[in-house]
Parts: structure tokens; C-alpha cells; sequence
């Protein structure tokens, strides 16, 4: 399978960690403009493409990380076990949509509005319970996005450890953005039960 494209190179960004998105979207903007096909590519529509995909895979820290990684560490993909803080999280994310489920079945099956009715309390315990898990996720991510920074100016000054933190922060924000998404699913199950 051929490498992908080097998104930063292709946005006339250097390689980084952090980068706003503000930054990106003017870097995106400025290098779509050049590469419109009805102005500069003559109809071809795959400089464009090629763009867009770039800015996709730079908006996500998940994805930047990634392509980071892939294109310039040299590293090889390993498993990065969940810390304690992330193991706690993930335990208390299955029990939470199991139970949630269960109340949406229940609420399915409900036939009449006093028996949904009667579900009502229980769904708002079940609902605050996981907006409660999603502002913890959400904080854990923060607190790992405060990180790219400094992974930055450790590449600049050619640190040989920075590539296995930003492995590990990787993974981290992309067993976050799974649960995170987990939780808004079953959010939106809920309401629509």
C-alpha cells in the first residue's frame, strides 16, 4: 500500500504536534486556492482532493499524531497499555453503557406513557451519568493536548524519546475519541428512545 501524501509538506506546514486551527485552516485555504481546478490545475480535480484530505488528517490531534509518527519517527506501531487514570475511565464506560442500553430497550418497550414515565427518573440518573464520564473524558484529552507543545520543541531539539511519548499520547487520545464517541452515541440513543 502507498505512503499517503505528507499532509504537513502538502498545507506548507512544518511538522508538528500542535498546531491550531486557526493555522490550519488558512494554511488549507491559501494551498486551495492554488490548487483550484478551475484556476490553476487545468479541471483536474485530485490536487484538490489531495488537499482535503491532508487538512482531514491534520484537524484530529488522533490523526496528526499518526501521520506524525508515521512520516517522520521511523518508529514501529506497538500497543501502549492504558494508564491507571485511562483504566479507570474505560471501567467505569462499560458498565455505563451497559446499563444504558438496558434503558433504552426498556423505553422501547414501554407501551404506554406512564410507563415511560415511570423510566424517566432512571433515565436522567443514566443520562447525567455519562455526561459526567464524557467531562472526564473530555478533561483527560485536554490534559493530553496541553502535551503537544512541549512534544514540539522536544523534536526540534532532537530528543530520541519524544517519538515513544507521542506514540503513547497517540493512542491515549485515540482510546479517548472512541469512548467519547461512545458516550455521545448513547446520549443521543437515550433522547431518541
Amino acid at each position: 500500500m502507498p505512503q499517503q501524501p505528507d499532509a504537513f509538506a502538502l498545507l506548507g506546514l512544518p511538522p508538528r504536534a500542535a498546531l491550531a486551527d486557526d493555522t490550519l485552516q488558512a494554511a488549507w485555504h491559501s494551498a486551495a486556492r492554488a490548487a483550484h481546478p478551475d484556476l490553476n490545475t487545468h479541471g483536474d480535480s485530485a490536487p484538490a482532493a489531495e488537499l482535503n484530505q491532508a487538512l482531514e488528517t491534520l484537524k484530529s490531534p488522533v490523526t496528526r499524531l499518526k501521520h506524525l509518527l508515521e512520516r517522520y519517527s521511523g518508529a514501529v506501531w506497538r500497543a501502549v497499555p492504558l494508564d491507571a487514570a485511562l483504566m479507570s475511565l474505560f471501567e467505569k464506560l462499560g458498565p455505563l453503557l451497559r446499563e444504558s442500553a438496558a434503558l433504552v430497550n426498556q423505553k422501547k418497550a414501554a407501551a404506554s406513557a406512564l410507563a415511560k414515565a415511570l423510566l424517566a427518573r432512571g433515565e436522567m440518573r443514566q443520562r447525567e451519568a455519562l455526561e459526567d464520564l464524557g467531562a472526564r473524558i473530555g478533561e483527560a484529552w485536554t490534559a493530553i493536548e496541553e502535551q503537544l507543545p512541549a512534544f514540539d520543541a522536544r523534536i526540534a531539539a532532537s530528543d530520541p524519546g519524544v517519538w515513544a511519548d507521542i506514540q503513547a499520547a497517540q493512542a491515549r487520545l485515540a482510546y479517548l475519541d472512541k469512548w467519547r464517541g461512545q458516550v455521545r452515541a448513547q446520549l443521543l440513543e437515550l433522547h431518541l428512545a
